[in-house]
């Protein structure tokens, strides 16, 4: 299951925009170095360059090549004492007014016909931290959604303003363990964008990019190329806002702690 890169991205923002430091492999669940912070939040991500993005002090991360091990995640989490699940990573835009590097926080996650809210309180932190990032409907879906027209006719039907491949999954399993849930996705492939074959054929099954495959099929289709020079202008603007929010955001994705032990609500540090 890609992040909707929708394929297009794990190549390029994975095999281009990444920072190559991973020693050539990614835990599917990240450990934290730092552990001062009681970690409190997971955060379930598409691919192995948003995993070393999202990583961080109160954070454990999942990859989307541990999904079928997430539902005990997330059982076990919450028995533990984690307090929210945050799909976090790339998204395609649906709205047309949307570019690469422009962010989303859900408002809510539509899945069909099922919508599921976000926590209110830690969405508003999210788009306090956040300047100018929408707070929208994202849709979740299970296959990539690749043509323009496609993408417009989801929004028209859905008013979804980014899709993703993760966020539904993550809605779900907040629901059914009691987890507050937030959704923040960057921008990566605009709704006009339509995505070439060989990034759709870019992800290897652990959530790595697969250049190989990636080279054959442009050798194979060379007329690709100009449309791929633009994906990779995207996929670097996407993953340097990643960075960056990522930052702001600080420990635990900035979740409200509302379990305090003077029973105010206070906000985890920043």
């Amino acid at each position: 299951m890609a992040s909707q890169l929708h394929g297009v991205g794990a190549t390029l923002a994975e095999g281009l925009a990444g920072d190559g430091n991973d020693g050539g492999h990614t835990a599917q669940i990240a450990g934290l170095a730092i552990e001062h912070h009681r970690r409190i939040v997971i955060a379930f991500v598409g691919m192995a360059f948003e995993a070393r993005i999202a990583a961080g002090p109160g954070v454990l991360v999942v990859c989307r090549s541990a999904r079928c091990d997430l539902a005990t995640v997330a059982e076990s989490a919450a028995r533990h004492g984690y307090r929210g699940i945050i799909s976090f990573g790339v998204a395609g835009g649906l709205a047309s007014g949307l570019r690469a590097g422009d962010w989303v926080v859900a408002s809510a996650v539509r899945e069909s016909q099922t919508v599921r809210p976000t926590d209110a309180a830690w969405s508003s932190r999210l788009l306090e931290v956040i300047t100018g990032a929408s707070h929208a409907p994202i849709i979740g879906v299970d296959t990539p959604i690749a043509e323009p027209a496609m993408k417009r006719e989801l929004h028209r039907t859905t008013g979804a303003a980014a899709v993703d491949m993760e966020s539904h999954v993550v809605a779900r399993l907040a629901a059914a363990h009691g987890l507050a849930f937030a959704a923040v996705r960057v921008i990566v492939d605009p709704a006009n964008r339509a995505i070439p074959s060989a990034a759709l054929l870019g992800m290897a099954p652990d959530g790595r990019a697969d250049i190989s495959a990636v080279l054959r099929n442009v050798m194979a289709r060379p007329s690709q190329l100009s449309r791929l020079a633009c994906i990779a202008v995207d996929a670097f603007a996407a993953r340097a806002e990643m960075l960056r929010v990522r930052r702001l955001l600080g420990p635990h994705f900035g979740l409200v702690d509302l379990t305090s032990s003077d029973g105010a609500m206070n906000r985890l540090p920043v």
